[in-house]
């Protein structure tokens, strides 16, 4: 019987699931139906004649001024029209009503105050707002972007790389994100970081430029220069930041002592028609350095005038303009400032020889320290004496200080020289002087050395 029976039990099971499947069918179909009129009522509202909201969110305010729906239409329509002084009102009365009606989501409001605000430009409303919106949803993109932006603005760099992490984090192909996100890296003194994400931003952006020349001050202050080099060399004629790119390439050979390339890039930087003045500045005052080091110095002294009548006060250019003029009109300290190491050395050789007038002078060994300075230890006969003398010749303006000095003692020492003598162009510290006092070592500064100079070019006309 039951045997009999199953066909039936089949047919009735095999009915039941094809009634379950229309009508999980049905259901679908009338749900997304449902939604689909949704969507195209939402639509309406979107594209409904602006006119028409604001004559209707008008007419319900005139009957309650805080219908919280109809400043809430108003907030974002003008939100959406980019006409953030008047989001910004309404959004401001939503926040005072956010405390008594839990239906206004307080954070969206907040946010949109915030962002409103910093669009005009009112960055202390926008920061304010914004930070009191992180207290209530911290997972927002937006939030941490903008956020992130007003750090960087505010120069909290370590701040802003925080936030703009995060919101990379959520939109990780955002580009104007990865942009910032480099950009505070490097400022926040990251280049290892800040590299990785500039190459992202140039990679999305080909056209960024300006992010290519911080990616390029990466390079620089990571010592990678051949890599920086080859970016503010592509970057040197852009009309923008071709200056200040020509400023870094030009300093880089300057460094590495590539004179002309030196020359050229600080000339290329100087042919732009729109330098700002502190760069035009700083350009001019390293090309007067290259062309100094080119013993090019009525150039370099045009140069520094030039810097001199737009900015007395700019660095050191006014004691440079004296040195140099007095420069032009001596020629021995021309060469021992200036010259190739071997017309140095043959001016040294003059100085040591000459320097006892009433002895006989035999130089026994010479050497020379990376062009900064010379030794020369010299055997001197007098009638009524005879000594190893050690001579120091350092090829500075400047001033020497006491480790240049004690470093120069311990040479003599070495060399069982019974006196010794520091010459310089330049000065020497109160810390120097001290500690030759119970020495036997005279310290020989720039006015000293221009009667040597004097002397020297007598002996040789005589």
């Amino acid at each position: 019987m039951l045997l009999g029976l199953l066909p039936y039990v089949i047919i009735t099971i095999v009915v039941v699931v094809v009634i379950v499947f229309v009508a999980v069918a049905l259901t679908r179909y009338f749900l997304s139906g449902e939604k689909g009129k949704k969507r195209q009522k939402q639509k309406k509202v979107k594209v409904k004649d602006r006119n028409r909201i604001i004559r209707d969110t008008n007419r319900r305010l005139a009957q309650n001024p805080k219908d919280p729906e109809a400043l809430l239409s108003l907030a974002e329509l003008y939100y959406t029209e980019n006409i953030f002084d008047k989001s910004l009102s309404y959004y401001s009365m939503l926040m005072g009503l956010c405390g008594g009606n839990s239906e206004i989501n307080e954070f969206d409001v907040t946010l949109r105050y915030g962002l409103s605000a910093l669009k005009l430009g009112n960055l202390d409303d926008a920061y304010k707002s914004l930070m009191y919106a992180r207290t209530l949803e911290e997972n927002n993109f937006e939030l941490c972007y903008h956020l992130g932006y007003l750090e960087f603005a505010r120069k909290e760099f370590e701040k802003a790389v925080l936030l703009l992490r995060k919101a990379g984090q959520m939109e990780p192909e955002d580009v104007q994100t990865v942009r910032l996100l480099g950009h505070s890296y490097f400022k926040n003194g990251q280049y290892n970081e800040a590299a990785e994400e500039l190459r992202k931003a140039v990679d999305f952006e080909p056209n960024d430029k300006e992010s290519l020349f911080v990616l390029a001050q990466c390079h620089y202050e990571q010592g990678k220069n051949d890599r920086a080099l080859n970016i503010f060399s592509h970057l040197r004629l852009d009309s923008s930041i071709g200056p200040k790119a020509a400023l870094f390439a030009g300093t880089i050979h300057l460094n590495e002592r590539d004179y002309p390339k030196a020359i050229m890039d600080f000339e290329i930087g100087l042919k732009h028609k729109d330098v700002r003045p502190e760069v035009a500045l700083e350009l001019k005052y390293r090309l007067a350095a290259a062309y100094i080091k080119q013993s090019e110095m009525n150039r370099a002294l045009t140069l520094l005038e030039e810097v001199y009548a737009l900015k007395p006060d700019y660095k050191d250019v006014g004691k440079l303009i004296g040195y140099y003029r007095e420069l032009l009109t001596n020629k021995e300290l021309q060469v021992f400032l200036l010259a190739p190491p071997s017309e140095f050395l043959t001016l040294c050789r003059r100085i040591a020889t000459n320097y006892f007038e009433a002895g006989k002078t035999k130089l026994i060994n010479i050497t020379l320290n990376k062009s900064e300075y010379a030794d020369i230890l010299a055997e001197v006969h007098t009638r009524r004496w005879e000594d190893l003398i050690m001579f120091r010749f350092i090829r500075t303006n400047g001033v020497v200080g006491e480790l240049v000095v004690r470093d120069f003692y311990t040479v003599c020492k070495e060399n069982r020289a019974g006196r010794g003598f520091c010459i310089t162009p330049g000065e020497f510290t109160e810390g120097a002087k001290l500690f030759v006092e119970a020495r036997l070592i005279d310290l020989i500064d720039k006015t000293e050395i221009l009667k040597l100079f004097k002397r020297i070019a007598v002996n040789t006309r005589g």
